[in-house]
């Protein structure tokens, strides 16, 4: 192909206008904050962005100006809720348009701000702006050609809803004659399910009416009756409301359809009534601007307004109206002054030379609390909000601890109320005191970049009062509770609790866990999202994290809760199977107990929620101390030790990184085997420094203990040299079968509800040989590069269990370093390796998940050489009776996997069904292993470890993962006090600012980080930069 070298391209008759080749970024002062500004942001890919909220709005928005929006939920949104691709496709006819008719002179020219239709026809300047908060965002285009600056920002307010608000400025030196229409387009109206939206809208439209207000130009957008194929009356009593302020004499439309006409010279005509059409809202008005004069104006919409509401706001627009113009600036500042209001007190708030690294922080910190939540008045405990609480967990403790509660003051400190309970209050009570972590502002994670989370922001109850809640996944709780932890020290130990009284007895944690307790998945059948099973790493270093904040802050603390029976255990209606049939099928390994399951929904119907959680023969609430759940955890994962290998990963999850989900029943995970021995080495310290002599621990975890220290030295010899596979399985084996019986034996009888003592010397002594069978193994996976494995794979015969190793991987590194075993010089070294190593990304100057992959092209990946069919005669057979089940022939004559197979399962499918045909069934004796074995040297799946190493977003190949970078930030500064201190510091300061900037810090625009103080979630591609909402 010729290269035809630069032209000049014309439109018609109009030369096309050149826009400008410079990307950058920058710092500005405007309305009074600070804002960071991509200049020219048009000439990258468009990239996608959140505005945040101190209410209960939500608003996702793409840099190519497509949109959703709304309140709570995707339920209740504003536009459409749909997916990141879609909402950027849909600029020109979903979100805010504009649309102006500029006369200079004798001539009117057409100029539509940001839209695709005028590419090139005039000289532009395109530049995107957001404040410091994240709560505005501003598109300004410059059009040099008309001498015109336009810009419109999104922002929200609690009492307002959301504002757009335009500004149109003359830039040269003579008046400006302007007739523009501006406003909004796919206005939803209340009352629309976001599933009903996705899957029905052609026939939700014809349910759709728009009205408005000629008096006050309020625009009313409702259902004329929910949408129903039931043969009932169904009313839809609430809308979607949509005013302007601060253009005079306006006319209005409310729907796009006169659009075409206007940009034609046509005379528009107000619409009072649309039926059938969707919504929207155009003001038309017409300005004359004089030399350098700009005006303003607000479009203003919210969702969910029932009649009193909108009467109100009809009567509000017939008062003065630059009264109402001021007061919803006022709304937009006020929500502005509350989030950095929210951040401040999670200490979000500093001032350095560095105005880069405070814009980190502040943004860090406000998805931090965004996610856990942040507590509602400080350490001060309401006491309506208790006994909400208290009765969604257990209704009788209301009743049973009369006293207790009628003697709570109004308002007392957290400190108090846990001392007031110590002192009088049942177990439960107590219990529940000290779980009880009074937060709001917490929401499940999720956005339109990742469309299967489903978000609920729930900040206020019924009345409009600030709600107390909090939910997420069990890791996005905990780890964001790690940093509001040294915010709020006071509640560290409540956190503990929280985390402690949600684990199993087989040393497990549910999926979720909310203000109301715990929550966990249900088997979905035909539903391939809805899986269930146990994430194996989440255990331990999220507890560990939060238990040496407690342990710093708090010195003492831990040690009194070592023997005070306070934590309970979560009953989750999952059975993992027996060890020998772990063997047989580690992939499916867990069987869902429906019928537990439905006695606890009886327990949760007659209690409240603490219905969940295991009980005692009596049939209350079992609880246990401290000392009983650390070693219930460390236990569950030692029965599951692979010396050499890491932690068996047989519970049908993976651990953090789900984009590594094909490493389940087949993966050794030494990243959980690096935060255990941090783990151990915390406990032995506690158990070590604790002054009772002996603890009293359930009787069946006491033998469960002594049954694995026994194994433990009873292959400790083996220790002093590398481990056979012979040797590898029988040690593996004597921890899954005491696991197996320790599990079983709670499954099918529970607990006895006696107690045992165990001595603390004794205890002391397994911990620490325990750290040396970890450190052994971590040990094995040291790699010639001084990096570490993250993962192993598990093989096992008869009789034996051996270990293949896996590429390198970023979250072995962390873990590594995380440990606390490397010495300063062996953490330099290592990260050393990682800067010159294939994980480290130039373009980003940051680290990838695992190494990038040469992939073969499509026609190359299922293409088998002569050398390869030569000796077999099944293929030709296939061939000759033009049967494709199993493999195809092309014209040239090479062989192919047919196009239907995925995977080993169909290939044995495929073979058993030719094997039914009596013509190829002798071939399919003698040959069919063989054909399997080709196509698994063809695809090598044994070597696949999930989605990671076969997609190109998110969590796949060459991904940049801010969160796991940001790990490895925190992971190299802890190795810096280890000795040798004085001449390590030095040269690990030199080593470790290489890796900020790929964690949000310094970066230009057009590389990844197109905001560069927003954490970022997703991936970039060498050829490309996404990211998820910033």
């Amino acid at each position: 192909m010729s290269n035809r070298g630069s032209q000049t391209i014309h439109i018609g008759n109009t030369r096309q206008k050149t826009p400008p080749q410079a990307v950058h970024g920058e710092y500005v002062e405007m309305l009074g904050e600070a804002f960071y500004k991509i200049a020219n942001f048009d000439l990258l890919e468009p990239f996608f962005m959140s505005i945040v909220s101190s209410s209960d709005h939500w608003l996702f928005i793409s840099s190519s100006g497509g949109l959703s929006a709304g309140r709570v939920s995707a339920e209740q949104a504003l536009f459409p809720y749909y997916t990141e691709d879609k909402l950027t496709e849909n600029t020109e006819n979903t979100g805010g348009k504009t649309i102006l008719l500029v006369r200079r002179g004798n001539r009117t020219r057409l100029w539509e701000p940001f839209s695709i239709r005028q590419q090139g026809q005039y000289q532009v300047e395109r530049n995107l702006y957001k404040n410091i908060t994240g709560t505005a965002l501003i598109f300004e285009e410059i059009n040099h050609s008309l001498g015109l600056t336009y810009r419109y920002a999104w922002w929200t307010g609690d009492r307002f809803g959301f504002i757009k608000t335009g500004w149109l400025r003359n830039t040269e030196g003579s008046i400006c004659n302007i007739e523009l229409l501006d406003g909004l387009q796919n206005i939803l109206p209340a009352n629309v399910a976001s599933a009903t939206q996705t899957t029905l809208s052609v026939l939700l439209d014809g349910y759709k009416r728009s009205e408005l207000d000629p008096e006050t130009g309020l625009a009313i957008y409702a259902l004329n009756s929910t949408l129903t194929d039931l043969a009932e009356p169904s009313e839809s009593l609430l809308a979607t409301t949509t005013f302007q302020v601060g253009l005079e004499r306006a006319d209005y439309l409310l729907s796009s359809m006169q659009l075409d006409k206007f940009r034609t010279g046509g005379c528009v005509e107000t619409e009072t009534e649309t039926r059938g059409r969707r919504g929207a809202y155009f003001v038309h008005a017409r300005l004359e601007l004089a030399p350098n004069e700009e005006r303003s104006w607000h479009v203003v919409a919210d969702v969910s307004q029932d009649h009193a509401a909108i009467v109100r706001t009809s009567h509000r627009l017939k008062d003065d109206a630059s009264a109402l113009f001021r007061e919803i600036e006022q709304d937009i500042e006020s929500n502005t002054a509350r989030m950095r209001q929210i951040v401040a007190s999670a200490d979000g708030l500093q001032m350095s030379a560095n105005s880069l690294c405070t814009a980190n922080h502040f943004a860090n910190v406000m998805f931090n609390v965004m996610r856990g939540g942040i507590f509602a008045d400080q350490y001060w405990v309401d006491k309506a909000g208790l006994i909400e609480y208290v009765t969604t967990h257990q209704r009788d403790l209301l009743h049973e601890n009369a006293a207790f509660f009628a003697a709570l003051p109004p308002r007392l400190h957290i400190a108090e109320l846990q001392t007031r309970a110590n002192a009088g209050g049942s177990p439960d009570l107590i219990r529940l005191c000290h779980t009880y972590l009074p937060l709001t502002f917490s929401r499940r994670h999720g956005d339109p970049s990742r469309p299967w989370n489903r978000f609920t922001i729930k900040l206020k109850e019924a009345d409009g009062s600030q709600r107390l809640d909090y939910e997420g996944n069990w890791r996005d709780i905990f780890q964001n509770w790690e940093a509001l932890a040294y915010s709020y020290p006071e509640f560290v130990e409540g956190m503990i609790a929280t985390f402690l009284c949600a684990t199993t007895v087989d040393g497990y944690n549910p999926y979720r866990i909310t203000r109301a307790g715990v929550d966990w998945e249900i088997p979905e059948p035909g539903n391939p999202w809805a899986n269930i099973g146990y994430w194996s790493d989440h255990q331990i270093i999220y507890l560990q994290k939060l238990m040496e904040i407690s342990a710093r802050l708090h010195p003492g603390k831990l040690e009194e809760f070592l023997t005070r029976p306070i934590f309970s255990y979560a009953d989750v209606p999952y059975r993992i199977k027996l060890y020998e049939d772990l063997l047989k099928d580690p992939f499916n390994t867990i069987d869902f107990d429906w019928e537990l399951e439905s006695r606890i929904v009886t327990r949760v119907n007659e209690r409240g929620t603490d219905g969940k959680l295991a009980c005692d023969p009596n049939g209350k609430t079992l609880q246990v101390s401290l000392a009983e759940k650390l070693l219930t955890l460390l236990l569950a994962k030692l029965v599951n030790f692979v010396p050499e290998g890491g932690i068996w990963m047989n519970t049908q999850r993976p651990e953090w990184n789900d984009a590594n989900n094909a490493l389940v029943g087949k993966g050794l995970s030494v990243v959980t085997l690096g935060y255990l021995r941090r783990y151990l080495a915390f406990c032995k310290e506690l158990f070590e420094t604790s002054k009772p002599e002996a603890f009293s621990i359930s009787k069946e975890v006491r033998g469960f203990y002594l049954r694995v220290s026994e194994i433990l030295r009873r292959f400790q010899s083996h220790l002093q040299s590398a481990w056979d596979d012979g040797q590898r399985r029988s040690m593996m084996d004597s921890l899954g079968q005491a696991g197996n019986d320790y599990r079983w034996s709670f499954y099918e009888h529970g607990f006895s509800g006696e107690t045992a003592v165990v001595q603390v010397h004794e205890i002391v002594d397994f911990l620490e040989l325990a750290q040396t069978y970890i450190e052994h193994s971590l040990r094995a996976n040291k790699r010639s590069d001084n990096l570490y494995h993250a993962y192993n794979i598990l093989h096992l015969d008869e009789g034996r269990a051996s270990i293949s190793h896996l590429y390198e991987m970023l979250e072995g590194q962390v873990a590594i370093l995380s440990s606390g075993m490397l010495t300063g010089d062996e953490s330099l070294a290592l990260l050393r390796s990682l800067r010159d190593s294939a994980l480290y990304r130039a373009d980003q100057h940051s680290y990838i998940l695992y190494p990038d992959k040469t992939l073969p092209g499509f026609l190359q990946k299922n293409s088998l050489n002569v050398e390869q069919v030569n000796d077999l005669r099944l293929p030709a057979a296939l061939v000759e009776a033009e049967d494709k089940t199993l493999l195809v022939q092309d014209i040239e004559g090479g062989y192919h996997f047919s196009g239907s197979l995925r995977n080993s399962k169909d290939v044995h499918r495929a073979l058993e069904a030719l094997k039914q045909q009596p013509q190829f069934a002798e071939l399919v004796a003698a040959e069919g292993e063989k054909i399997a074995a080709l196509f698994e040297m063809v695809f090598q799946h044994r070597e696949f470890t999930g989605r990671s190493g076969t997609f190109f977003a998110y969590e796949g190949l060459d991904s940049v993962y801010w969160h796991m970078v940001a790990k490895l930030l925190l992971a190299a500064q802890e190795t810096a006090p280890r000795p040798p201190v004085r001449t390590l510091r030095p040269r690990l300061d030199r080593k470790v600012p290489r890796h900020p900037r790929g964690a949000g810090l310094p970066q230009n625009p057009g590389s990844l980080w197109r905001v560069p103080h927003r954490p970022l979630l997703a991936h970039a591609q060498s050829a490309r930069a996404r990211a998820s909402p910033a």
